[in-house]
């Protein structure tokens, strides 16, 4: 069944095939009648099924308001979203996983509220291990592994979720650059042998570039779309790569525009 939220009549029927989420004229704003902050403004923007999108702004913009909106945690204030194939899968900059469980286990929680059956999860949980390379970690409790190890296992439980559309929300911001630029690589690798969808919230501009096929700037406070970009670099990519660095370079210099005609440090 379709996560939907309305809070307008829908013009004409659509072709839900032709998209994994649905963002149309979504605003949001937060405080008491009268009162009242406006963080998103008419937001409008389509994921295509297996299209991997990075939403990019300074702090504060509402990406991560804008990613709660279309987990379904919140509702928008005007508009409406369309998730198709049914509630997404959601993974945070924290790993959140739960300490007194192994890996496996963490993984096995998420396949249980999906409804998968007792004598089936134990293997299913092995094979999302193995498609995140941490084969042999069924076992260990969470303060047994890495940093970058945790993400891995929390991009598994995502994955556990067996949702059309992944929702990341800076999940590698508080990594190193090289476990970064590793699970760069895994995550690209990952949805490139799946049909997952991806809308990936990221302040770094080199990161959006390096992962996605396109990428939309919003401006700060109210959140708008301020611009957006097709990335035609073939994947896979490295984060130092020359076409990388000067799209990049362009996509800053729009970012530091926005910054400084909304007056935000």
């Amino acid at each position: 069944m379709a996560t939907t939220l309305d809070l307008k009549q829908s013009a004409a029927p659509v072709d839900t095939a032709q998209y994994a989420a649905r963002i149309d004229h979504v605003s949001k704003s937060f405080g008491r009648p009268g009162a009242q902050q406006l963080v998103l403004d008419d937001i409008s923007i389509d994921v295509a099924p297996g299209e991997f999108v990075t939403l990019l702004g300074a702090s504060g913009c509402g990406k991560s308001t804008l990613l709660n909106l279309v987990a379904g945690l919140d509702r928008p204030s005007a508009g409406t979203i369309d998730v198709p194939g049914g509630r997404p899968a959601l993974m945070f900059q924290e790993h959140a996983l739960f300490p007194w469980l192994t890996a496996g286990k963490n993984i096995e929680l998420a396949l249980k509220m999906r409804g998968m059956a007792k004598s089936e999860r134990r293997g299913e949980a092995e094979r999302l291990l193995e498609l995140v390379r941490l084969n042999g970690a069924y076992g260990k409790r969470v303060h047994e592994l890495s940093g970058g190890m945790r993400q891995r296992v929390a991009l598994a439980r995502a994955l556990a979720q067996d949702s059309d559309l992944l929702l990341m929300d800076e999940p590698f911001a508080a990594l190193d650059a090289i476990t970064r630029d590793v699970l760069h690589e895994e995550l690209t690798r990952i949805w490139s042998e799946t049909s997952v969808s991806v809308l990936f919230v990221t302040h770094n501009v080199r990161e959006a570039v390096r992962l996605a096929e396109r990428v939309v700037l919003l401006s700060s406070r109210p959140g708008r779309i301020a611009r957006e970009w097709k990335v035609g670099i073939p994947q896979p990519r490295r984060i130092e790569d020359s076409a990388v660095a000067d799209l990049s370079v362009e996509i800053t210099e729009q970012l530091r525009g926005e910054i400084r005609r909304h007056g935000q440090h």
